[in-house]
């Protein structure tokens, strides 16, 4: 396996009617089709009453080896999944408001996204096939980085140099106060 692998990865989103009278649709992605190809605009899947599946577009996923350990913890989580981004397109109707900006199994880069609030993220669960081959390029690249607890040496080392008194933060300590009084 090389260092970057990458997958194309269809997008559906549902659309379904609102209880809401100034939003008359929501929407939400709700599967990713692996080897998916291009598609033009939104492709109806299947329809019932009050709602719609899209083929919206298709991504493609990379993988790199410094997000192993993301890769990791997506793959520990109880529910793989696959995170898909998208953002209001102001062209668009209101029909079909949104167009994929980014498919990622990284829950590190989709928190990024989240916190933003100008794109919708959400979470789908992770295909079987993905979920495999995601697996095996952890088990190629991944490298466990052991914790290392930080030292405060150099702190110590300088207060032997100060003729003031310091403190473990570096900063002088103050002798007592005599009156221990507000006035």
């Amino acid at each position: 396996m090389e260092r970057t692998e990458t997958l194309p990865l269809g997008i559906v989103v549902e659309r379904r009617e609102s209880s809401n009278r100034w939003q008359p649709w929501v929407f939400r992605p709700v599967a990713v089709i692996p080897g998916a190809g291009p598609v033009a605009g939104w492709q109806e899947m299947m329809a019932g009453p009050g709602w719609a599946r899209f083929h919206v577009g298709t991504l493609t996923a990379e993988l790199y080896r410094s997000q192993t350990p993301a890769y990791l913890h997506n793959l520990s989580m109880a529910r793989p999944s696959v995170y898909v981004v998208l953002r209001r397109d102001p062209d668009a109707g209101e029909d079909t408001p949104f167009r994929p900006h980014l498919v990622t199994l990284s829950p590190y880069e989709s928190e990024e996204y989240s916190i933003s609030g100008d794109e919708l993220v959400d979470a789908v669960p992770m295909p079987d096939s993905v979920m495999a081959w995601l697996q095996a390029y952890v088990d190629q690249h991944h490298v466990e980085q052991p914790f290392i607890k930080r030292q405060r040496d150099k702190h110590r080392n300088q207060q032997g140099a100060s003729p003031v008194p310091l403190d473990v933060y570096g900063k002088p300590v103050r002798g007592p106060v005599k009156g221990g009084g507000n006035g």
